[in-house]
């Protein structure tokens, strides 16, 4: 294993280990994993929260702002401890990893949905259970919503994508068509 990855693995062990100790792993993880997607899709936010110029207190300042009744104290505390460490640009990657450890207790595996619009807890549910039956294990689904899918969704478990998303489609036809 390189170092990066035995780096964001100690990371998301870390942050597991605390938020086992706080209460409720699933909740915060999944709060973790929105978090570090909204932080991915915002560059202007990547770039005000890794800036090394920025003084801490002010980076953890956006931070408290932005989750402030958003976020539970836990998941504000650990982004407040990533940011601490300087360690914001491995969000994305740290979170990916936690969700997975977290699944991982529970003998599952996670799938990242990607969807146009939001899902309510019977249709994750029921991808879920779809995607349980394809991969002979138990699901635990993350979902984001992604408006450039158009409209349905994108479904990750491990290196395998299952694209179902209007967009996916598209570009079928274009690749077929020419």
């Amino acid at each position: 294993m390189d170092p990066a990855s035995r780096m964001v693995d100690g990371y998301a062990a870390a942050l597991l280990d605390i938020a086992s100790a706080e209460g409720d792993v699933d909740a915060v993880s999944a709060e973790i994993y929105q978090i570090a997607a909204a932080f991915d899709g915002s560059g202007e936010l990547r770039d005000a929260l890794t800036d090394p110029r920025l003084p801490l207190e002010r980076k953890q300042g956006v931070v408290g702002d932005l989750l402030g009744g958003r976020a539970s104290p836990v998941a504000i505390a650990l982004i407040d401890l990533v940011v601490a460490t300087g360690r914001m640009r491995d969000l994305p990657a740290i979170a990916e990893r936690l969700v997975a450890m977290a699944a991982e207790r529970h003998g599952a595996v996670v799938a990242e949905i990607r969807s146009a619009t939001d899902l309510d807890a019977d249709q994750v549910s029921r991808i879920e259970q779809r995607l349980a039956a394809v991969t002979g294990r138990r699901v635990e689904a993350r979902v984001l919503v992604d408006a450039s899918l158009l409209g349905g969704i994108v479904a990750k478990v491990g290196d395998t994508v299952f694209d179902g998303s209007v967009r996916g489609r598209l570009d079928d036809l274009r690749e077929q068509w020419g």
